[in-house]
């Protein structure tokens, strides 16, 4: 899928230092700024055909097409600051925790992912997200 650039928002982004020393850290922190800026080429690109999607205390999303479609009701979220605190990795999981700023609120978010392998050039076949609203 093309993906035009100048479509992608801005965002003021804040990682620590060590969220991109490890493959698998780099992909979770480009796949949460794209997440951030809508970039679904990158996210659709970086997930399995099977990709399963669980926003825990709302729906599940099943394979890449669904995940698409939800990206795409999603676009306007409006996020104007993504704060990513930790990224973890080991083996074919990973996690990565932090806030996303909106205008007028913003949402702490924990992400479990699981990758399709352990390989370093890995995708991810599985996320689990728990978003709570923070003042």
């Amino acid at each position: 899928m093309d993906h035009n650039k100048s479509d992608i928002r801005e965002i003021q982004i804040i990682c620590a230092e060590d969220c991109g020393n490890a493959p698998k850290k780099q992909l979770l922190k480009d796949f949460n700024i794209a997440f951030a800026k809508n970039d679904v080429g990158f996210i659709l690109e970086n997930i399995t055909d099977n990709v399963k999607w669980n926003l825990i205390g709302d729906k599940v999303i099943q394979g890449r097409e669904n995940f698409a479609e939800e990206l795409k009701q999603m676009n306007n979220i409006g996020v104007i600051e993504l704060q990513i605190t930790n990224i973890l990795t080991h083996g074919n999981t990973g996690a990565a925790h932090g806030i996303l700023g909106f205008k007028n609120q913003s949402y702490a978010f924990c992400d479990v992912y699981i990758f399709s392998s352990s390989a370093k050039n890995a995708k991810i076949k599985e996320i689990t997200s728990y978003n709570i609203e923070v003042s």
